[in-house]
């Protein structure tokens, strides 16, 4: 089995008990170790312990590669995205249309889409 070193901040993909969905999780707790004890939810916000021995469904990163983010391009929840500023994240939700909630490493942020 391949070992890795998890950071805070760091993503892997669980299945969400509350949402009912295989998302990406943002760790927010990590052991002497550098094992996973603690994840959160982007979408739900929901806290959930990783007992030891529970399998990390896909790895530390998203599969897929993320393009650049774009104000003009329409976004859906769950796509993933490169900022030239924040980095890479993660679209969690559409408000009003027009902005979105994006979650980076950092924090969650709101940023405009399909802005001609």
């Amino acid at each position: 089995m391949e070992k890795h070193d998890y950071k805070i901040g760091d993503r892997i993909d669980k299945m969400c008990a509350v949402c009912g969905e295989e998302r990406g999780h943002t760790i927010t707790r990590v052991t002497k170790r550098s094992q996973v004890s603690l994840v959160s939810c982007p979408k739900c916000g929901t806290s959930s312990s990783l007992r030891k021995g529970q399998a990390i469904l896909k790895g530390v990163a998203p599969a897929k590669a993320s393009a650049p983010y774009d104000r003009r391009h329409t976004y859906r929840a769950g796509q993933t995205m490169l900022h030239s500023a924040f980095g890479e994240g993660e679209v969690t939700g559409v408000i009003e249309g027009r902005k979105i909630d994006v979650l980076f490493t950092d924090r969650l942020r709101r940023l405009v889409h399909s802005f001609a």
